[in-house]
């Protein structure tokens, strides 16, 4: 839940602004470059561009009838049109406890790529809505559009806390609920997630969202090395177990780790979801450059 900071955040200081401007800069040039126009929803109405006909019903507004078409067939028909509707973007940012652990930690990558991302959307007069989640969906910024609106997103991720454990399922079944206008929903998160990650997105897919995988993960999460006798506590739930570690046992969660990441990656790869993995000790305008060049959000 979005709270009172204790102390003023460095996340978003002149530094980090004038990165995500640079970005906005090559993303017009990259998305120039490859002729894309801006991503916008094409919904049938009362545009200026022509789409379709269809046969007059009674109650029908008559302003719309091709008079044309009634000479030559002497049947009535509505002209109909295209109108464009903005895109909604929704960045589903997991705030559970995996994601605050350590320093620097996942959850200061996932704000600052939240904000660059949310960014460029803004600019491109996109609506863009930040939804923290972990067992839940923690809050929500309602959707906001315009490049100045910037300020709001960085405040209200530097006033998001901790929540705990990641449930996704459960989350995006909530975010479905209160959300019915579909979009592109940026999923950035570790998802470490013990009931496993593909009913949640599954219940996006279902609903008609566009989902983006974001994962992070803490490189000194797949380097760790101990040996011998350990007290291991979990993270999110709190759980306590004593252990005598092995190499062996080192080997196999090495293992273990690599198969989840890549369990994940075939999920998306196999559902035509854009899917980006990323160590949070990398730059966050690496990982943003990455997604830009791969045709994610430029379309």
């Amino acid at each position: 839940m979005a709270q009172p900071a204790s102390e003023p955040s460095n996340a978003f200081d002149e530094a980090f602004l004038k990165k995500i401007e640079y970005l906005y800069i090559v993303s017009r040039k990259i998305a120039a470059g490859k002729h894309q126009a801006k991503r916008k929803t094409r919904l049938v109405g009362s545009g200026i561009d022509f789409a379709d006909h269809r046969q007059y019903t009674p109650g029908d507004d008559v302003r719309n009838l091709d008079w044309r078409v009634y000479r030559r067939t002497e049947k009535l028909f509505l002209k109909l049109y295209e109108e464009e509707e903005d895109l909604h973007i929704y960045f589903l940012v997991d705030t559970s406890r995996s994601m605050h652990i350590g320093a620097p930690n996942k959850w200061n990558m996932a704000r600052q790529l939240a904000a660059a991302l949310g960014y460029i959307g803004l600019c491109n007069l996109d609506r863009v809505s930040i939804v923290p989640f972990s067992s839940a969906v923690d809050d929500r910024m309602a959707p906001t559009r315009g490049k100045a609106q910037i300020f709001k997103v960085f405040d209200f991720l530097d006033r998001c806390e901790a929540g705990d454990q990641t449930t996704l399922k459960d989350a995006f079944k909530t975010f479905v609920s209160e959300n019915k206008r579909p979009g592109l929903a940026v999923i950035i998160s570790d998802f470490y997630d013990p009931e496993g990650f593909d009913e949640g997105l599954d219940v996006l897919r279902y609903h008609r969202f566009e989902p983006m995988v974001i994962q992070l993960f803490d490189q000194r999460e797949f380097e760790i090395s101990v040996q011998g006798d350990v007290e291991l506590v979990d993270c999110e739930t709190g759980e306590v177990r004593q252990m005598t570690v092995t190499p062996a046992m080192m080997k196999e969660y090495k293992r273990v780790f690599r198969e989840f990441c890549d369990e994940l990656q075939t999920y998306c790869t196999r559902r035509q979801i854009l899917y980006f993995r990323a160590a949070i000790q990398q730059p966050f305008e690496e990982l943003v450059l990455k997604i830009f060049r791969a045709g994610g959000f430029l379309k």
